[in-house]
């Protein structure tokens, strides 16, 4: 804990209007109110309905409301990235980018020392003008943002970067086990070249946003990281923070009473949860296979993913005579659910995820063995961390053409559950080192501290 006469100081705090997003940020929130620093946390109306029970200091953590304009071609209403598929984001990049002069607004009234930021590409230019110390803070691996120090030669909006190019790792990267391989997996990210905004490029929007900081910030650690973070230092020559994971230290509240006696019922460590977390809809066929993967596994499954493309409802796109045939052994979700709850509930033996930087955390921190399904290009990169550096999770295989099939997800779970499996006792040995390490007395409050002591320094 930092230590009580230490200089307080006002952070303001502007994540992309994502779940995956502002809940790390709000999560970092906290560990600073936590110890007397006081936030100013922008965000849309309807975000601040679904964080505010996790806002853990009120009195310190003041909501500021952004009204997010329309945009052409964004549903009515759109606010969050939740609401849409990934393919609008561009459109409510455009809609943020809309904000700015309310930002500009909040900003000269509330006179933070220093922003907090991810994507928001123009804040530093506004932060120099009012004396403000701007940090872009990502909440995605640093695996993944050192892969994306792509030669901008080789992005533009009139040359789209090839599959090829984005398979070969800029020149120094630290690893070549984190690395894109087939072509599915580049395919992913071709975004890079995609609009994301009105007139900007993916590439350029997250590039300028670590260029034009203060001060890049990480939300990891060097005992995962730390090539990488150096890495990135050397890139953009200039200062990497680190705040450590940030994640609560225990899940609150009750778990829902349908899902605890529905758990209850079943062995210690028996049950596969499954969640792609808040952002992703499969196609309808790619879905109903992935339900039809956990079926063959025989064992005790939760699954809790969004409505397929084309459906308005979980209920509709179902296999034929699914729930009837797994009544008894497997559920599918209807809505949220309480993720960290669920995968604390001690019959939850196996946690099949997108590998999102968030979950990718969650299942370290878990007892649970970890089977991965990544969809886009920074999942797969995660994905690569666990499975290949790491060595603590399995990774589904999947075709050419990215098709995951029942058969592969089901030999993936079954490699990880099986009683006996040398697989699953390696993955489990080196899964409970790695927990250990991560909650060693001290190490995350240590992150917190030092990043704190580096933000003062940085203001005086």
């Amino acid at each position: 804990m930092a230590e009580s006469n230490t200089c307080k100081f006002h952070i303001a705090m502007l994540p992309w209007f994502a779940t995956g997003h502002m809940t790390p940020f709000l999560h970092f929130s906290n560990e600073l109110a936590k110890r007397g620093h006081k936030i100013t946390f922008l965000l849309p109306q309807k975000a601040q309905q679904q964080l505010q029970h996790l806002n853990l200091y009120p009195h310190l953590i003041n909501f500021h409301i952004l009204t997010v304009p329309h945009v052409d071609g964004l549903p009515l209403g759109t606010e969050t990235a939740s609401e849409i598929p990934i393919s609008l984001n561009y459109l409510l990049a455009a809609a943020m980018d809309l904000t700015r002069d309310q930002v500009e607004l909040a900003l000269s009234a509330a006179k933070p020392d220093v922003v907090l930021y991810d994507n928001a590409h123009w804040l530093p230019e506004m932060t120099r003008k009012f004396g403000i110390k701007s940090v872009c803070y990502n909440v995605v691996s640093a695996a993944c943002l050192a892969i994306g120090v792509v030669p901008a030669r080789l992005i533009s909006k009139d040359k789209p970067i090839t599959e090829e190019e984005l398979r070969q790792p800029p020149p120094g990267y630290p690893s070549s086990k984190v690395v894109l391989r087939s072509g599915h997996e580049a395919r992913t990210l071709l975004f890079l070249s995609a609009p994301f905004g009105k007139d900007i490029i993916f590439y350029d929007r997250i590039t300028m946003a670590l260029r034009e900081s203060d001060v890049i910030a990480i939300r990891t650690c060097r005992e995962l990281e730390g090539d990488f973070c150096d890495y990135m230092a050397e890139q953009y020559k200039k200062p990497v923070l680190l705040s450590g994971p940030v994640l609560p230290e225990e899940a609150k509240g009750e778990l829902e009473e349908q899902w605890a006696k529905w758990l209850n019922g079943f062995e210690p460590g028996s049950v596969v949860f499954c969640a792609f977390g808040s952002q992703l809809n499969l196609e309808k066929d790619q879905f109903q296979e992935i339900l039809l993967g956990f079926e063959l596994t025989g064992l005790p499954f939760m699954v809790s993913l969004k409505p397929p493309i084309g459906c308005a409802s979980v209920d509709e796109a179902l296999p034929e005579g699914f729930e009837e045939r797994v009544k008894g052994i497997g559920v599918v979700c209807r809505g949220w659910v309480q993720q960290p709850l669920i995968l604390n509930h001690p019959s939850v033996g196996c946690f099949v995820n997108h590998c999102g930087f968030g979950s990718m955390w969650e299942s370290l921190m878990s007892d649970t063995q970890i089977v991965l399904v990544p969809h886009l290009g920074d999942q797969i990169l995660n994905t690569r961390l666990l499975v290949e550096e790491l060595k603590v999770a399995v990774e589904v295989q999947r075709e050419e053409n990215g098709w995951v099939s029942r058969e592969n997800l089901s030999k993936a779970i079954k490699a990880v559950m099986d009683k006996g499996s040398q697989v699953g006792d390696t993955l489990k040995k080196n899964h409970t080192k790695w927990k250990e390490i991560m909650s060693a007395p001290g190490l995350m409050n240590g992150y917190i501290d030092k990043f704190i002591q580096s933000l003062q320094e940085m203001i005086k």
